[in-house]
Protein backbone atom coordinates (compact mmCIF):
# COMPACT_ATOMS: atom_id res chain seq x y z
CA UNK A 1 0.00 0.00 0.00
CA UNK A 2 1.18 3.42 -0.72
CA UNK A 3 0.10 7.09 0.80
CA UNK A 4 0.63 9.90 -1.35
CA UNK A 5 0.07 13.10 0.61
CA UNK A 6 -2.99 15.46 -0.42
CA UNK A 7 -2.60 18.29 1.95
CA UNK A 8 -0.55 19.93 4.39
CA UNK A 9 -0.61 17.69 7.70
CA UNK A 10 -4.24 15.44 7.06
CA UNK A 11 -5.64 14.01 3.49
CA UNK A 12 -3.72 10.91 1.49
CA UNK A 13 -4.04 9.13 -1.54
CA UNK A 14 -4.46 5.37 -1.10
CA UNK A 15 -2.74 3.45 -3.97
CA UNK A 16 -2.29 -0.54 -4.18
CA UNK A 17 -5.01 -1.02 -2.12
CA UNK A 18 -9.25 -1.20 -3.26
CA UNK A 19 -12.03 -1.16 -1.31
CA UNK A 20 -13.01 -4.55 -2.08
CA UNK A 21 -9.42 -5.47 -0.68
CA UNK A 22 -10.30 -3.82 2.87
CA UNK A 23 -13.72 -5.82 2.96
CA UNK A 24 -12.20 -9.10 2.74
CA UNK A 25 -8.84 -9.03 3.62
CA UNK A 26 -8.04 -8.41 7.65
CA UNK A 27 -4.51 -7.01 6.53
CA UNK A 28 -5.86 -4.73 4.09
CA UNK A 29 -8.13 -3.39 6.80
CA UNK A 30 -5.61 -3.27 9.58
CA UNK A 31 -3.06 -1.00 7.10
CA UNK A 32 -6.12 1.20 5.66
CA UNK A 33 -7.49 2.06 9.66
CA UNK A 34 -4.07 2.81 10.27
CA UNK A 35 -3.78 5.19 7.65
CA UNK A 36 -7.71 6.72 8.20
CA UNK A 37 -6.87 7.05 12.28
CA UNK A 38 -3.52 8.82 10.97
CA UNK A 39 -4.63 11.29 8.35
CA UNK A 40 -8.04 11.21 8.84
CA UNK A 41 -8.87 11.53 4.68
CA UNK A 42 -8.07 8.73 2.00
CA UNK A 43 -9.08 9.15 -1.32
CA UNK A 44 -9.29 5.70 -3.21
CA UNK A 45 -8.95 6.42 -7.33
CA UNK A 46 -10.54 4.14 -10.21
CA UNK A 47 -12.68 1.97 -7.69
CA UNK A 48 -14.74 -0.71 -8.91
CA UNK A 49 -18.36 1.01 -7.63
CA UNK A 50 -21.32 -0.75 -6.39
CA UNK A 51 -24.00 -0.54 -3.80
CA UNK A 52 -23.01 -3.94 -2.11
CA UNK A 53 -19.22 -3.22 -2.22
CA UNK A 54 -19.21 0.33 -0.29
CA UNK A 55 -21.20 -1.35 2.05
CA UNK A 56 -18.97 -4.32 2.79
CA UNK A 57 -16.07 -2.01 2.98
CA UNK A 58 -18.12 0.53 5.16
CA UNK A 59 -19.24 -1.97 7.70
CA UNK A 60 -15.25 -2.68 8.14
CA UNK A 61 -15.36 0.16 9.89
CA UNK A 62 -18.10 -0.10 12.29
CA UNK A 63 -22.23 -0.15 12.49
CA UNK A 64 -23.83 1.25 9.42
CA UNK A 65 -25.97 4.27 9.94
CA UNK A 66 -29.42 4.17 8.38
CA UNK A 67 -30.70 6.67 6.74
CA UNK A 68 -32.69 9.59 8.36
CA UNK A 69 -36.21 10.33 7.70
CA UNK A 70 -37.34 11.70 4.46
CA UNK A 71 -34.42 11.59 2.90
CA UNK A 72 -33.51 9.67 -0.79
CA UNK A 73 -32.37 6.03 0.50
CA UNK A 74 -35.05 6.20 3.89
CA UNK A 75 -34.15 3.92 6.42
CA UNK A 76 -31.39 1.92 4.17
CA UNK A 77 -27.46 2.42 4.13
CA UNK A 78 -27.30 4.42 1.25
CA UNK A 79 -27.94 8.09 1.31
CA UNK A 80 -28.49 8.83 -2.43
CA UNK A 81 -27.42 12.45 -3.00
CA UNK A 82 -28.40 13.66 -6.46
CA UNK A 83 -31.02 16.19 -8.69
CA UNK A 84 -32.29 13.62 -10.54
CA UNK A 85 -35.76 13.12 -9.51
CA UNK A 86 -37.81 10.47 -9.96
CA UNK A 87 -39.04 10.15 -13.56
CA UNK A 88 -35.32 10.02 -14.87
CA UNK A 89 -35.57 13.71 -14.97
CA UNK A 90 -33.40 17.29 -13.69
CA UNK A 91 -35.53 18.70 -10.98
CA UNK A 92 -35.76 22.58 -10.40
CA UNK A 93 -33.17 24.51 -9.05
CA UNK A 94 -36.36 25.21 -6.24
CA UNK A 95 -36.78 21.84 -5.78
CA UNK A 96 -35.87 19.94 -2.26
CA UNK A 97 -33.24 17.61 -3.54
CA UNK A 98 -31.04 21.22 -4.91
CA UNK A 99 -31.99 22.89 -1.54
CA UNK A 100 -30.33 19.74 0.17
CA UNK A 101 -27.50 20.04 -1.91
CA UNK A 102 -26.97 24.02 -1.18
CA UNK A 103 -27.11 22.87 2.37
CA UNK A 104 -24.49 20.14 2.40
CA UNK A 105 -22.40 23.51 0.98
CA UNK A 106 -22.41 24.46 4.70
CA UNK A 107 -19.42 23.63 6.48
CA UNK A 108 -20.47 20.62 8.82
CA UNK A 109 -19.64 16.58 10.04
CA UNK A 110 -21.91 14.39 9.49
CA UNK A 111 -24.68 13.24 11.60
CA UNK A 112 -23.15 15.50 14.57
CA UNK A 113 -27.15 16.25 14.84
CA UNK A 114 -27.89 12.19 16.07
CA UNK A 115 -28.33 11.10 19.12
CA UNK A 116 -24.84 8.47 17.81
CA UNK A 117 -22.80 10.65 16.08
CA UNK A 118 -21.35 9.64 13.05
CA UNK A 119 -17.28 8.10 12.91
CA UNK A 120 -16.69 8.06 9.07
CA UNK A 121 -18.06 8.71 6.33
CA UNK A 122 -17.63 7.33 2.53
CA UNK A 123 -18.83 8.69 -0.70
CA UNK A 124 -18.75 7.83 -4.54
CA UNK A 125 -19.22 9.18 -7.85
CA UNK A 126 -21.97 7.78 -9.73
CA UNK A 127 -22.78 10.61 -12.19
CA UNK A 128 -20.49 13.73 -12.53
CA UNK A 129 -21.24 17.43 -13.75
CA UNK A 130 -18.61 18.04 -15.40
CA UNK A 131 -17.52 21.37 -13.94
CA UNK A 132 -17.82 22.04 -10.11
CA UNK A 133 -19.44 20.34 -7.81
CA UNK A 134 -16.15 19.51 -5.56
CA UNK A 135 -16.35 18.63 -2.36
CA UNK A 136 -13.65 20.10 0.31
CA UNK A 137 -12.32 19.12 3.77
CA UNK A 138 -10.53 20.64 6.51
CA UNK A 139 -8.55 19.24 9.30
CA UNK A 140 -10.67 20.13 13.09
CA UNK A 141 -7.34 18.49 14.73
CA UNK A 142 -4.95 20.71 13.01
CA UNK A 143 -7.73 23.57 13.99
CA UNK A 144 -7.44 22.49 17.67
CA UNK A 145 -3.96 22.44 17.51
CA UNK A 146 -3.86 26.14 16.73
CA UNK A 147 -6.29 27.54 19.00
CA UNK A 148 -4.51 29.47 21.80
CA UNK A 149 -3.57 27.22 25.10
CA UNK A 150 -6.98 29.34 26.52
CA UNK A 151 -9.10 28.56 24.47
CA UNK A 152 -8.63 25.13 24.53
CA UNK A 153 -9.11 25.04 28.09
CA UNK A 154 -11.95 26.86 27.92
CA UNK A 155 -13.62 24.15 25.33
CA UNK A 156 -12.64 20.90 26.71
CA UNK A 157 -15.16 20.94 29.05
CA UNK A 158 -17.54 23.18 26.92
CA UNK A 159 -20.42 21.91 25.35
CA UNK A 160 -22.59 22.47 22.60
CA UNK A 161 -26.00 21.93 21.38
CA UNK A 162 -26.78 20.70 17.75
CA UNK A 163 -29.85 20.14 15.31
CA UNK A 164 -30.33 18.98 11.90
CA UNK A 165 -33.04 21.86 11.97
CA UNK A 166 -30.10 24.64 12.55
CA UNK A 167 -28.22 24.11 9.46
CA UNK A 168 -31.85 23.65 7.08
CA UNK A 169 -33.04 26.98 8.38
CA UNK A 170 -29.83 28.39 6.84
CA UNK A 171 -31.77 28.05 3.77
CA UNK A 172 -35.17 27.29 3.59
CA UNK A 173 -37.48 27.93 6.26
CA UNK A 174 -39.26 24.44 5.25
CA UNK A 175 -36.24 22.29 3.86
CA UNK A 176 -36.66 20.32 7.31
CA UNK A 177 -40.28 19.40 7.64
CA UNK A 178 -42.40 18.36 10.43
CA UNK A 179 -41.26 14.75 9.75
CA UNK A 180 -37.35 15.39 10.50
CA UNK A 181 -37.79 17.95 13.09
CA UNK A 182 -39.85 15.55 15.10
CA UNK A 183 -37.26 12.78 14.66
CA UNK A 184 -34.18 14.95 14.93
CA UNK A 185 -34.49 17.10 17.61
CA UNK A 186 -31.61 18.52 19.59
CA UNK A 187 -28.41 16.55 20.83
CA UNK A 188 -25.51 17.75 23.18
CA UNK A 189 -21.64 17.53 22.43
CA UNK A 190 -19.03 18.53 23.75
CA UNK A 191 -16.96 20.96 21.84
CA UNK A 192 -13.82 18.96 21.23
CA UNK A 193 -13.08 14.83 20.70
CA UNK A 194 -10.24 12.96 21.83
CA UNK A 195 -9.16 9.37 19.31
CA UNK A 196 -8.19 7.33 22.14
CA UNK A 197 -6.12 5.40 19.41
CA UNK A 198 -3.51 8.76 18.71
CA UNK A 199 -4.98 10.91 22.01
CA UNK A 200 -5.31 13.50 19.67
CA UNK A 201 -7.97 16.13 20.12
CA UNK A 202 -9.75 17.74 17.44
CA UNK A 203 -12.39 21.07 17.63
CA UNK A 204 -16.33 19.45 17.15
CA UNK A 205 -18.25 21.57 15.86
CA UNK A 206 -20.48 22.40 12.61
CA UNK A 207 -23.04 24.26 11.23
CA UNK A 208 -26.12 22.18 12.54
CA UNK A 209 -24.10 23.86 16.28
CA UNK A 210 -25.50 27.09 17.33
CA UNK A 211 -26.12 26.93 21.70
CA UNK A 212 -23.56 26.60 24.41
CA UNK A 213 -24.22 25.40 27.52
CA UNK A 214 -23.95 28.61 29.96
CA UNK A 215 -23.37 31.30 27.38
CA UNK A 216 -25.59 33.93 26.36
CA UNK A 217 -27.26 32.68 22.60
CA UNK A 218 -25.46 35.78 20.64
CA UNK A 219 -22.17 35.08 22.90
CA UNK A 220 -22.41 31.04 21.52
CA UNK A 221 -23.24 31.77 18.08
CA UNK A 222 -20.87 34.45 17.97
CA UNK A 223 -17.95 32.40 19.34
CA UNK A 224 -19.36 29.39 17.11
CA UNK A 225 -19.01 30.91 13.93
CA UNK A 226 -15.19 32.32 15.17
CA UNK A 227 -14.53 28.86 15.45
CA UNK A 228 -15.78 27.67 12.45
CA UNK A 229 -14.12 30.37 10.19
CA UNK A 230 -10.86 29.91 11.98
CA UNK A 231 -10.82 25.86 11.03
CA UNK A 232 -12.07 26.87 7.45
CA UNK A 233 -9.51 29.10 6.37
CA UNK A 234 -9.21 28.86 2.29
CA UNK A 235 -5.30 27.66 3.22
CA UNK A 236 -6.03 25.53 5.66
CA UNK A 237 -8.46 23.18 2.87
CA UNK A 238 -8.15 20.77 0.35
CA UNK A 239 -10.77 20.78 -2.65
CA UNK A 240 -11.43 17.19 -3.60
CA UNK A 241 -11.75 17.25 -7.90
CA UNK A 242 -13.88 13.96 -8.59
CA UNK A 243 -13.48 11.48 -11.31
CA UNK A 244 -15.71 8.86 -12.12
CA UNK A 245 -14.46 5.82 -9.83
CA UNK A 246 -13.39 7.58 -6.83
CA UNK A 247 -14.31 7.00 -3.51
CA UNK A 248 -13.47 9.22 -0.59
CA UNK A 249 -13.50 8.56 2.96
CA UNK A 250 -13.65 10.70 5.98
CA UNK A 251 -12.89 11.34 10.00
CA UNK A 252 -16.00 13.08 11.31
CA UNK A 253 -14.75 13.40 14.57
CA UNK A 254 -11.74 15.53 13.23
CA UNK A 255 -12.76 16.89 9.60
CA UNK A 256 -15.39 19.46 8.25
CA UNK A 257 -16.72 19.22 4.66
CA UNK A 258 -18.69 20.82 2.39
CA UNK A 259 -19.95 20.14 -1.36
CA UNK A 260 -19.95 23.23 -3.65
CA UNK A 261 -21.98 23.93 -6.21
CA UNK A 262 -22.48 22.92 -9.79
CA UNK A 263 -24.74 23.81 -12.82
CA UNK A 264 -27.50 22.16 -11.32
CA UNK A 265 -29.16 21.73 -14.72
CA UNK A 266 -26.45 18.85 -15.27
CA UNK A 267 -26.89 15.91 -13.55
CA UNK A 268 -24.41 15.10 -10.67
CA UNK A 269 -25.67 11.72 -8.42
CA UNK A 270 -23.37 10.59 -5.67
CA UNK A 271 -23.76 7.53 -2.81
CA UNK A 272 -23.08 7.97 0.79
CA UNK A 273 -22.67 5.29 3.45
CA UNK A 274 -22.02 6.25 6.77
CA UNK A 275 -20.26 4.51 9.85
CA UNK A 276 -21.74 5.69 13.64
CA UNK A 277 -19.45 5.74 16.38
CA UNK A 278 -18.90 3.29 19.12
CA UNK A 279 -17.30 3.38 22.75
CA UNK A 280 -14.07 2.20 21.11
CA UNK A 281 -14.05 5.18 18.66
CA UNK A 282 -13.85 7.39 21.83
CA UNK A 283 -17.81 8.12 21.75
CA UNK A 284 -17.72 8.78 25.84
CA UNK A 285 -14.93 11.87 25.15
CA UNK A 286 -17.74 13.83 23.40
CA UNK A 287 -20.80 12.64 25.53
CA UNK A 288 -21.62 15.44 27.84
CA UNK A 289 -22.09 15.29 31.67
CA UNK A 290 -25.46 14.26 32.17
CA UNK A 291 -28.13 16.43 33.43
CA UNK A 292 -30.22 15.37 36.02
Amino acid sequence: MELVPLADGFGVEVKGVSLLDVAIDAQAYTEVRKAFETHSLLVFRDQQIADDIQVAYSRAFGPLELTKAASLGENSFYSRLTNVGPQGEIVPPDHRQVLVAKANALWHTDSSFKKTPALASVLTARVLPGEGGETEYTSTRLAWERLPADLQEKLKTAVATHSYANSRDQIHPDLANAEERKALPPVRWRLNWRNPTNDRRALYVASHAYAIDGMDDRDARQLLAHLLDEATRPEFVYSHKWRQGDAVMWDNRAMLHRGRPWDYARERSMVRTTISATESDGLSEVKPPVVH
